[in-house]
């Protein structure tokens, strides 16, 4: 797991540095529209660690709750990710 998570950091940094540029780019009055390309290029980089860290957590956390004895831990991890998604698709 410490290999994925030198992996997230690095794309984690990396979506850090295109969010000062936005930063910089709204200091320095740039474009509109170029603007919105960087933040959703931000968006786009958040969105795939995401990904990354729950298909890990699906992985790892999850398929060990399933396979278990206590019925709680399962059901605790089936609604962890019912509310991971439902607070994605909040608006």
């Amino acid at each position: 797991m410490e290999h994925s998570n030198e992996a997230v950091l690095k794309r984690l940094k990396n979506a850090d540095g295109h969010l000062h540029g936005v930063i910089r780019m709204v200091e320095e009055d740039a474009y509109c529209i170029d603007v919105i390309r960087q933040i959703q290029a931000v968006q786009a980089a958040l969105n795939k660690v995401s990904t990354v860290i729950l298909e890990e957590h699906l992985n790892s956390c999850v398929i060990t709750a399933i396979r278990g004895e206590n019925p709680a831990d399962r059901e605790r991890v089936l609604k962890e990710i019912a509310d991971v998604f439902e607070a994605a698709t909040k608006t």
